[in-house]
């Protein structure tokens, strides 16, 4: 069959005979997250954070991610940190970096939304009594944390609260001549979740320099929290909230 401008049409990327993702939604199973909340450095939180985000506390989310079933995406884990902020009066998190193993979430979060994804290497598994999240970049560890498997039961209201806070990314392409023809603050927000189980704990996290992941430039200074949540849950699509290019 010829690949004509209808047959074009119907694919959201390339290469057009084998697309690097299906259409979504990308429905998760079994998703388990790692999450440590810290303080921070507040000079290096605000240079990192775009306006108009605002930052109330000094605070940064580490997380790492295990997704074991992901309808046309396969199995894959990603790490990475979100920031607190508010916009508008509205309480989220700014998506600053994640890591992922998987190419087709990679390629589909960059493309269709705006998550700002690099190839990494992430893990999440038990270490005996301790639940372990690492992220190596290339051949290098870059961050390190632990925390006591299943101390404590969280209440499933307080972890669909942690989980379902809109999300917040900056969306970017150019023209042929390398212009900016998008730069968007986009906003999503997973609304369709089950709570399988949460819990509270003891946590620890180290942070190593990476000139190409740098997750030390936000300092671990105080860890404030953690959370261990399993999930189901589908992604919802962005949408903008504020254009970078009509307020220049």
């Amino acid at each position: 069959m010829k690949i004509d401008v209808n047959t074009i049409s119907k694919n959201l990327t390339t290469p057009l005979t084998a697309p690097a993702y299906p259409y979504p939604a990308y429905k998760f199973i079994n998703r388990e997250y790692l999450t440590i909340l810290y303080r921070t450095d507040e000079q290096a939180l605000r240079e990192a954070v775009p306006e108009p985000l605002e930052i109330h506390e000094p605070l940064v989310k580490f997380e790492v991610m295990w997704m074991p079933d992901v309808t046309g995406l396969g199995a894959y884990t990603e790490s990475g940190q979100v920031i607190p902020v508010r916009f508008n009066g509205e309480e989220g998190d700014y998506v600053h970096s994640m890591y992922v193993d998987n190419f087709p979430a990679i390629a589909s979060g960059r493309e269709l939304t705006a998550y700002p994804k690099k190839l990494g290497a992430p893990k999440l598994y038990v270490d005996s009594d301790t639940l372990v999240g690492t992220l190596d970049y290339g051949s290098l560890r870059v961050a390190t944390a632990t925390m006591g498997y299943k101390h404590a039961e969280m209440a499933k209201e307080e972890a669909l609260e942690e989980i379902c806070r809109p999300n917040f990314m900056v969306k970017m392409a150019t023209d042929y001549e390398g212009n900016l023809r998008i730069c968007d603050l986009v906003r999503t927000q997973i609304t369709d979740i089950n709570v399988k189980g949460a819990w509270s704990g003891p946590a620890r996290l180290q942070l190593f320099e990476h000139a190409l992941a740098p997750l030390a430039d936000l300092p671990v200074l105080e860890v404030v929290s953690a959370s261990h949540i399993l999930t189901d849950l589908t992604l919802n699509a962005a949408q903008p909230v504020y254009n970078y290019l009509e307020e220049k």
